[in-house]
């Protein structure tokens, strides 16, 4: 295996042997290339003060957090710092031109952001300029002139995006020596060579996009040994879909798998758009979102409530096992140590079904859920032959609300149903208080979204009851 990561910064060829696994981007670039234009905030993936676009082969420029990417993450990619656009980005210009900049401190992410949204042919619509500066705070300006900078940027021809380094075939893998030890990074390019590490290194932490262990290091101080990454596995790159089913890989980015997925169902384009920002659907995985097995992550209610199934290896043997069977207890999984989920398949809904996506939260944009919930309901002659009510947020998994789904089988699909349903919903539930929400509001919220979901299906305007599924629901 190569023992080398190799990249190119702002257009010159760079090649680091064996760093830290865990070293990441804004570290390296501000401590030993001393581009401090990306800045460091929240080290949590947040703020967007460390913004960075990363180019890889033949796909679309990426605007990633630089805080949480470790640095063999990049290996093969184009990185591109404000550094690297030496004044001549559309974007740099406009603001400045329109007074988009104050203080300095996040206007580099802010640049970032909006370079690689130009850089791809970005829209110009309001809605479009929003979502790509979700993820970037601005403490002084206001977003009034950044906005208009964006619109002005994106009219022009779309900048040329930097070439990546020449594809290199040998797989990386290394130890390297570091503060605590001797640590381990691999990031093989089969998945059979996959299966086979992870066999060996049962206790390894698998690694995506980083959206969440990229957090394990910078919040939690946290010592990983092992990393294998299984990014460059081109099987689980993959996302195919028939007329049954999605079948999506462990390495699918959200930002690649949004179009198949709204495909399924147009209900998940507003849902999608609200989980994370621009640089988390960047770099998170669909995949990921399961294999975390987070009790309030956006995507496991959703997919419950389609039937979705997951694809386990183990070495050379692979399983299938029902995506609401993974969950067996807060922490704990249905999956053997060196066992790895390489795909989930997601059934196309029956023709007919109604379906919807519900996410409340404090913000609209880029926050964590208080509660998410995915319904899919299947009526026949007016009588509901089969439902599938799944929430995160009121249990510590994400799970079925299987008295509510009872209560409305073989019943009429109508208020009086659903509202029999809403009131069993407390016997499925015993939700915690916590900073998001209070168990009493969770409950309340959880029915009131039930009863929008009917009225919504129906065509008639939502009659909600209480303000509790009225908080960007």
């Amino acid at each position: 295996m190569r023992e080398f990561v190799r990249f190119t910064l702002n257009d010159a060829p760079v090649v680091i042997r064996a760093p830290a696994p865990t070293l990441t981007v804004l570290d390296w670039l501000r401590t030993e290339r001393r581009l401090t234009g990306t800045k460091e905030g929240c080290a949590e993936g947040d703020c967007g003060a460390c913004t960075v676009m990363v180019v890889n082969g033949q796909d679309r420029p990426r605007a990633i957090n630089a805080c949480i990417t470790f640095l063999p993450m990049i290996d093969g990619c184009s990185l591109v710092t404000v550094e690297g656009l030496r004044g001549t980005s559309p974007v740099q210009r406009a603001i400045v031109d329109l007074h988009g900049s104050q203080c300095g401190f996040c206007t580099p992410g802010i640049v970032m952001s909006l370079h690689t949204h130009q850089s791809r042919g970005g829209e110009t619509t309001t809605d479009a300029i929003n979502d790509c500066l979700a993820g970037n705070l601005c403490r002084c300006t206001g977003y009034g002139p950044i906005v208009d900078a964006a619109r002005l940027a994106c009219v022009g021809p779309a900048a040329t995006a930097s070439a990546p380094p020449s594809p290199d075939s040998e797989p990386l893998g290394y130890t390297a020596d570091t503060p605590w030890g001797r640590r381990a990074y691999f990031a093989p390019t089969t998945l059979d060579d996959l299966a086979r590490l992870c066999a060996q290194h049962p206790d390894a932490t698998i690694l995506a996009g980083a959206t969440d262990v990229g957090l394990w290091v910078t919040k939690q101080g946290r010592d990983l040994p092992t990393l294998i990454s299984l990014m460059k596995v081109a099987d689980l790159n993959a996302v195919a879909s028939t007329p049954a089913a999605l079948s999506i890989g462990a390495a699918v980015r959200y930002a690649d798998a949004i179009d198949a997925l709204v495909a399924l169902h147009p209900a998940l384009r507003n849902y999608l758009r609200r989980l994370g920002a621009a640089q988390v659907r960047d770099s998170g995985t669909v995949v990921g979102n399961i294999a975390n097995a987070s009790p309030i992550g956006d995507m496991p209610p959703v997919l419950i409530a389609l039937g979705a199934e997951i694809i386990l290896r183990h070495d050379q043997r692979d399983r299938r096992l029902p995506l609401e069977s993974y969950f067996l207890g807060y922490g704990k999984q249905d999956r053997v140590p060196g066992e790895i989920i390489t795909h989930v398949e997601i059934p196309s809904p029956p023709a007919g079904a109604l379906f919807a996506a519900e996410k409340i939260s404090k913000r609209f944009d880029q926050d964590i859920s208080a509660i998410s919930a995915g319904f899919l309901v299947r009526v026949e002659q007016g009588v509901i032959a089969d439902a599938r009510l799944a929430y995160g947020g009121l249990a510590g998994i994400p799970k079925r609300a299987t008295h509510a789904e009872s209560a409305l089988t073989g019943k009429p699909w109508t208020e009086a149903s659903v509202r029999a349903a809403m009131a069993a919903i407390a016997n499925d539930f015993t939700p915690l208080t916590d900073m998001r929400a209070s168990a009493a509001y969770r409950l309340e919220a959880a029915a009131n979204l039930l009863l929008r979901f009917f009225h919504e299906s129906s065509g008639q305007p939502a009659r909600i009851t209480s303000l509790a599924s009225v908080v960007y629901g």
